[in-house]
């Protein structure tokens, strides 16, 4: 038996006790008459005592051979600890050895597993297995663990059936780019891992399981950032005889059910707003509603002076920074240097400070007089002591750029509370998006995502009009989860892939199957996929999520732990009928 115990469990109760513990060599103080070890394992610490009153000379020596990360196995009698530690529910107790054997060795770690590490990023993920070791990590990956449990525990209690669909699928040419694999058995012929299981979950619905979920690896061949993997995991579900309010309903439930299980958080708003009004207020449709900060029209009381910067735009739109005339001059500086910046790329920013005295200062006092000033502010609602900030330009730049600002302000003034949670619906999104240089609609979610009700005729009249009857869930400016009513009827779907561009036989060879299925009788049906991993980091007070994923991929999509993704030989080349210079 390598253990009666593990190092996290001993109490004050258990004083008097013989127990077996193994686990790993935190850390060792060695006091030369006396050797305290702290060994840890997955559910805590306990600490080791050896003394040359109490223990013998043998095992004394033994004790100062140990090392860092060493792995042991001890036993001893639980007794009372000299000096208490509160700090760890074990903090009572400590160990006195009386047997200890050197399961394995280990040499220096790279950088130490403690909470507060000296590892950088890349160190730690090239030896993801010893991060791993470290308590913030760990309990990133248990939080993981209780809200899956949770998820499944939600879904099966409302009659969701759990199905496993497949990996190697068709590639199609909608959507992101498909990672691609070679068939050996059929040359020339490529398998594509799957970017969602789409199709799969509305064949579910036509197959008449009603209510469907997974929890499965989908794969996207694109640009990576902070809250990007190449291979990520979704909570995909679907819904058969359901309009919109059936799944945001059902869903709302979901969330309000991890937050109240796992968070101890009652979440009772969810309210809704259309993507038409996220973008004007909040200049992007994935809005963080913690703070407010709302945008404020203001060409009617700007475009009236000799200032062209305001004039020739096609908006001028403001915020107001509550409390923000405490600013200095400098700061306020540096902020129009950030919106300068490549990644935001506005060209420069008017402010107006509302002095305490019912007076007004702006940095463009040369072409507004103090009537005007009180306009803007009487028009953007602030009060003494805020601070105004305007942009202008094309609206669609100007109102991204304004966006961004709003949320480097709120980062930096402490708005963005990681142990706040706020979510909203957005709704009503353009169901296609004009490319102009490829002269073509895209989808704006996805092929299948069915047009309003109401809209379908406009398919064929007035497609750049037609609103999709679709719905992203979005969580503190995290877009958490997406779906749609999808469309069920063949003929519609026909006029879908037509307003796409695809000819009759291409929709045929890419979808012919899903077109086939509609002609036996497809309910209607509805889904939506959360992303598992965002969720998590957001539930963990991250926006990152590489730390809640066991075995990440960097920012070049490379794990360099296993030095992946990596040349394969020439045997195989030749068995897939590659070219060799590949």
């Amino acid at each position: 038996m390598y253990r009666t115990h593990n190092c996290g469990e001993l109490r004050k109760s258990d004083i008097g006790k013989q127990v077996t513990l193994s686990g790993w060599v935190q850390k060792i103080r060695d006091k030369g008459f006396m050797i305290w070890v702290d060994m840890r394992d997955r559910y805590g610490i306990s600490q080791l005592i050896f003394d040359e009153q109490r223990t013998s000379k043998d095992l004394l020596n033994q004790a100062k051979s140990l090392g860092r990360e060493f792995v042991i196995q001890i036993h001893g009698e639980v007794i009372e600890r000299a000096s208490k530690n509160q700090n760890i529910p074990t903090g009572d107790i400590e160990i006195l050895v009386k047997e200890l054997t050197i399961l394995n060795s280990s040499t220096t770690p790279p950088f130490t597993i403690e909470d507060n590490t000296d590892g950088g990023e890349e160190l730690r993920m090239k030896y993801r297995y010893l991060d791993i070791r470290r308590e913030p990590i760990k309990k990133n990956l248990i939080l993981r663990h209780e809200i899956t449990q949770q998820v499944r525990k939600y879904l099966s209690d409302n009659s969701f059936i759990e199905v496993e669909t497949p990996c190697l699928i068709k590639s199609t040419p909608e959507g992101a780019r498909d990672f691609i694999v070679p068939s050996r058995i059929n040359e020339g012929d490529f398998y594509a891992l799957p970017q969602s299981p789409q199709t799969f979950k509305q064949l579910l619905m036509v197959a008449g399981l009603d209510k469907y979920f997974q929890i499965v690896k989908c794969f996207r061949d694109e640009d990576l950032r902070a809250d990007r993997q190449p291979e990520f995991t979704q909570i995909d579900c679907e819904m058969a005889f359901v309009e919109q309010d059936d799944v945001l309903n059902t869903f709302e439930g979901l969330i309000t059910d991890i937050f109240k299980k796992i968070k101890k958080i009652d979440i009772n708003k969810f309210p809704k707003i259309t993507y038409e009004q996220a973008i004007e207020i909040y200049g992007t449709d994935k809005p963080d509603i913690r703070f407010g900060m709302e945008f404020v029209e203001l060409n009617d009381v700007c475009q009236h002076k000799d200032f062209n910067m305001f004039n020739s735009a096609e908006l001028v739109v403001g915020i107001v920074v509550n409390g923000g005339n405490t600013f200095t001059r400098k700061e306020i500086d540096k902020y129009i240097d950030w919106i300068k910046t490549p990644q935001v790329g506005a060209m420069g920013m008017v402010y107006l400070r509302c002095n305490d005295d019912g007076g007004f200062k702006s940095s463009v006092d040369k072409f507004y007089d103090q009537a005007d000033l009180k306009n803007i502010a009487e028009k953007t609602k602030a009060n003494k002591g805020d601070l105004i900030m305007i942009l202008s330009g094309d609206k669609n730049k100007v109102r991204s750029q304004l966006g961004a600002l709003r949320l480097e302000l709120a980062k930096n003034l402490g708005l963005r509370n990681s142990e706040e949670f706020a979510p909203l619906w957005v709704v009503d999104f353009p169901l296609l998006n004009w490319d102009e240089e490829e002269n073509k609609f895209h989808a704006m979610h996805h092929p299948f995502t069915s047009p309003k009700p109401d809209q379908i005729d406009l398919l064929k009249t007035s497609p750049s009009s037609v609103k999709a009857n679709a719905y992203d869930l979005v969580i503190n400016g995290n877009e958490i989860g997406g779906g749609s009513i999808r469309i069920h009827n063949k003929s519609v779907q026909e006029q879908m892939f037509k307003c796409l561009g695809f000819t009759k036989k291409e929709s045929e060879e890419q979808f012919g199957f899903l077109m086939n299925a509609f002609k036996y009788g497809s309910p209607p049906h509805g889904g939506i996929a959360f992303g598992l991993d965002r969720l998590v980091a957001i539930l963990g007070g991250s926006e990152t999520i590489r730390d809640f994923i066991a075995f990440p991929k960097n920012n070049a999509g490379r794990d360099v732990m296993i030095d992946s993704p990596s040349k394969i030989s020439k045997e195989q080349l030749k068995e897939l009928k590659l070219k060799q210079d590949l």
